[in-house]
């Protein structure tokens, strides 16, 4: 029926429809093919499905339908036709590229390592060469290894961070060595990963997710041996600060998101134009209960602060990832 085209479930729960609609062999069969996140994205969907409407369920599985029977056998043989594409049309910057979609799928051995705990990857690395850690934290997502950093010797951090900054990428042959070294070590199936790896934007995105004071620790010890470097990771990383640059549309999405008594505890530490940015995207009595919460909240941690905004900026990045707010001031394009 046309009423059951329109599904109210999210993409991962609309996935987990149709992984439960598969049966338990061929639902395990299609997730091996999966990442972690997704896996854990799509677990938690199936986990926390209580009830679900005849339409919801229809209309997931009309979507998977059509879906597929938009697809076409375009891509048998395509590597060459990628390969030449690319080139006519980036010439020399085509290689980096080309490696990262092409030569990189192969990779086993890294790519495994996105399932394994921080702490676990840490005990793996942590008798390996600077410049080794560095590649491999920087092929991991930016909130895996920034955790994976924090468990690493504190004398080594800063030099991994700054080698991460400084990383033009890695060469295709070596990638592949490090892979089938850390093949040997780890079991894993997921395919495809980069040669590109590194640079300032690499080394701010982790540094973002670091606890507070270590972060700060950190950054001293950059700045101390190359303050240029510094200066540029600190100019890419995004801290709660720059909140106040997000326009006022994104703001709202944003405030949509956060606990009250995780914003009460961020805001103890922000500055007057940030707050001011929050009350006046808020309903007149909602801002004012907030400034009440504020007043009648007593002396808190520092930490306890650094960990509520840290809290609050991962919302962020997960909403600017989505296409939902744009950081930086560059305009919202949030969906209502």
């Amino acid at each position: 029926m046309a009423a059951d085209k329109n599904s109210n479930l999210e993409g991962a729960e609309r996935a987990a429809v149709f992984m439960m609609s598969l049966g338990e062999d061929a639902a395990a069969e299609v997730m091996r093919h999966m990442g972690p996140k997704e896996v854990q994205k799509i677990g938690t969907a199936m986990a926390s499905m209580d009830r679900i409407s005849r339409s919801d369920v229809n209309a997931a599985l009309h979507e998977f339908s059509t879906h597929v029977q938009e697809q076409t056998a375009l891509g048998v043989g395509a590597d060459e036709y990628v390969r030449s594409v690319m080139e006519n049309a980036l010439g020399d910057k085509a290689s980096g590229l080309i490696d990262r979609i092409l030569l990189g799928r192969n990779s086993k051995g890294i790519e495994a390592l996105k399932w394994l705990d921080p702490r676990a990857i840490a005990d793996m690395l942590r008798n390996e060469h600077p410049q080794i850690v560095a590649i491999v934290l920087s092929h991991l997502d930016s909130d895996q290894a920034s955790d994976t950093l924090q468990y690493l010797p504190g004398r080594v951090q800063s030099d991994i961070v700054m080698r991460i900054a400084t990383m033009d990428g890695v060469q295709p042959q070596a990638l592949q060595e490090l892979d089938e070294i850390l093949d040997r070590q780890l079991s894993g199936n997921a395919a495809s990963k980069t040669s590109m790896l590194g640079g300032v934007r690499s080394a701010a995105n982790i540094m973002n997710l670091m606890e507070g004071s270590r972060e700060a620790e950190i950054m001293d010890t950059i700045k101390e041996s190359d303050s240029d470097l510094g200066s540029r990771i600190e100019e890419e990383m995004f801290v709660f600060e720059n909140l106040v640059d997000i326009d006022d549309r994104g703001i709202q999405t944003l405030m949509r998101e956060i606990q009250t008594e995780s914003l009460v505890l961020a805001l103890k530490g922000a500055d007057d134009d940030l707050k001011d940015k929050i009350f006046r995207n808020m309903s007149k009595r909602a801002g004012e209960m907030l400034r009440e919460d504020l007043e009648a909240k007593g002396p808190v941690r520092v930490s306890e602060v650094e960990a509520a905004q840290k809290e609050i900026l991962s919302v962020a990045r997960r909403l600017a990832e989505n296409g939902d707010i744009v950081l930086g001031g560059g305009g919202s394009e949030a969906m209502l």
